[in-house]
């Protein structure tokens, strides 16, 4: 599923991703270890095709993500840290609005949405303001977003920062349980 080759990424005076190299298989879950500047987030964006690398390839569901970066984008759901979630829509307004720009349409949309509304336990909320949500809620509406249009491939970067511990073990299971089909 993700195929990454020597990559790297360097800023002015720093490299941020120094020749990273690794394979994740379809089914597996895998997370990225290491302390605050390591690198992690960046390699995120670059799987995810948010910046370029300085060198190095990466591919995705076999298409490069940089060279053919639609096809690739295509196999990805993608949930950043700091979820950017539009405040002054409904959570329904927003995820239709998300799954329209991810191709969706007609009754494919709002099977997605029915499904991920179930999924990530944000059915009884669809209604209200995105402005009035939690933190966990909010999460859970980046979650539905990264995962209205069915992708192979989930990339979360630090999805329970900020939740409390009952959250926190919410979210982990709602993890565990999508890693069987993502």
């Amino acid at each position: 599923m993700i195929k990454v080759s020597n990559l790297s990424k360097q800023y002015v005076g720093r490299t941020a991703v120094d020749d990273i190299s690794f394979n994740v298989n379809s089914g597996e879950i895998v997370g990225f270890l290491g302390p605050n500047g390591a690198g992690k987030t960046t390699t995120i964006r670059m799987l995810t095709g948010y910046i370029p690398p300085t060198s190095g390839t990466a591919l995705i569901g076999g298409h490069d993500i940089f060279q053919q970066s639609l096809l690739a984008k295509k196999n990805i759901g993608y949930m950043p840290e700091n979820v950017p979630l539009y405040e002054d829509m409904r959570v329904k307004e927003y995820l239709q609005f998300r799954g329209e720009l991810k191709g969706l349409r007609g009754k494919d949309l709002r099977k997605g949405m029915h499904e991920t509304l179930d999924l990530c336990s944000i059915k009884n909320i669809k209604g209200q303001m995105i402005s009035s949500l939690s933190k966990g809620f909010r999460q859970r509406v980046g979650l539905a977003d990264a995962l209205i249009n069915k992708p192979p491939l989930l990339i979360i970067d630090e999805p329970t920062n900020g939740l409390d511990p009952s959250q926190i073990r919410s979210f982990r299971e709602l993890l565990k349980e999508l890693g069987n089909k993502h």
